[in-house]
């Protein structure tokens, strides 16, 4: 999987195409992400004796296919690849082929 967490990506297909936002956590083996202020769902918690009843927002996991690393520099959604520099393997802009780490 090549979104990584702490990326800033963008969402291309969905209910909530065209927003951007933060990589919080990675799920490769499921291939999903859950990123910032993306898919979040409402939960509606029941009251307990020690703890009050409220409503809590959740970000969901979508599909990596549904997002696209966002380069802050050109401020625009770019694919990721994989190349090597100095006999190292980096992640690298397809756009504009600069290292993204």
């Amino acid at each position: 999987m090549k979104i990584k967490k702490d990326d800033t990506v963008m969402v291309i297909a969905g209910a909530d195409k065209g927003k951007k936002g933060k990589v919080l956590r990675t799920y490769p083996k499921d291939d999903r992400v859950v990123v910032e202020g993306v898919n979040v769902r409402t939960k509606h918690k029941k009251q307990t004796p020690t703890q009050r009843a409220e409503i809590e927002h959740i970000e969901c996991p979508i599909h990596v296919s549904n997002v696209m690393y966002y380069d802050q520099d050109e401020k625009e959604a770019t694919r990721i690849g994989y190349g090597y520099e100095n006999e190292q393997k980096v992640r690298k802009s397809k756009k504009t082929g600069k290292i993204v780490d």
